[in-house]
């Protein structure tokens, strides 16, 4: 969802850092082969995510939700050279395309992958964070939040992705619609949250970047 012209936003990538080519061939595999392409964070967002984690300079990272593994490569460009990404997903069909890419990267030592319910993973890793990336199925995103936010360091980020959702969290709420209204449950979370100083961005689909008080 585009929330300025095209045109600006076309201006906005053209003056941006070039995506670097092995997430353009992942680009291209993934809109040849998978299911709801969109999904992927892509060339801009994706320079933003990569951005904040070099300037977080993290020893470990959590991403929730991998989908075909492009936001964890841009992420893993800001880890420390012995730092960790541990990246999570349910998608078993995903996982040989995933780790593709991974491997063919300068981060394959680094990214660790995870095959299975978040909720049951993410007690099984015995680390805290100084950055977690939470872009997986909306519904769970508080009970995520919940698991997460004790273990992320003083000083640590928080990013949360598609939190405005196409615009839904302002309209109408259908009663059925549990992503939207998990959202909308999560958006106040994040911004009554004392532990937490929250910025909502309105970058593609919103992102939320929350940074854990020191």
């Amino acid at each position: 969802m585009h929330f300025i012209s095209e045109d600006l936003d076309d201006y906005a990538v053209a003056h941006s850092e070039k995506e670097p080519e092995l997430l353009r061939q992942l680009t291209r595999e993934t809109y040849q082969k998978v299911v709801q392409p969109r999904m992927l964070s892509g060339h801009y967002q994706g320079r933003i995510l990569s951005m904040i984690a070099k300037l977080v300079n993290p020893k470990v990272i959590l991403e929730i939700g991998t989908y075909t593994g492009y936001s964890a490569l841009c992420l893993a460009e800001g880890l420390q050279p012995d730092g960790i990404l541990h990246t999570i997903d349910v998608n078993e069909e995903l996982v040989d395309l995933q780790k593709k890419y991974f491997d063919a990267s300068a981060y394959a030592a680094n990214i660790k992958q995870h095959l299975g319910p978040a909720l049951e993973i993410i007690p099984q890793l015995d680390e805290d964070f100084d950055l977690v990336f939470m872009d997986a199925d909306k519904p769970n995103y508080p009970a995520y939040f919940d698991m997460i936010v004790d273990r992320i360091r003083p000083g640590g980020l928080l990013l949360s992705d598609n939190v405005l959702w196409s615009g839904k969290v302002v309209e109408p709420l259908n009663p059925k619609d549990s992503s939207t209204k998990a959202l909308l449950e999560y958006n106040r979370l994040l911004a009554d949250d004392e532990r937490l100083e929250t910025v909502l961005l309105t970058i593609r689909d919103g992102l939320t970047i929350s940074r854990k008080r020191g």
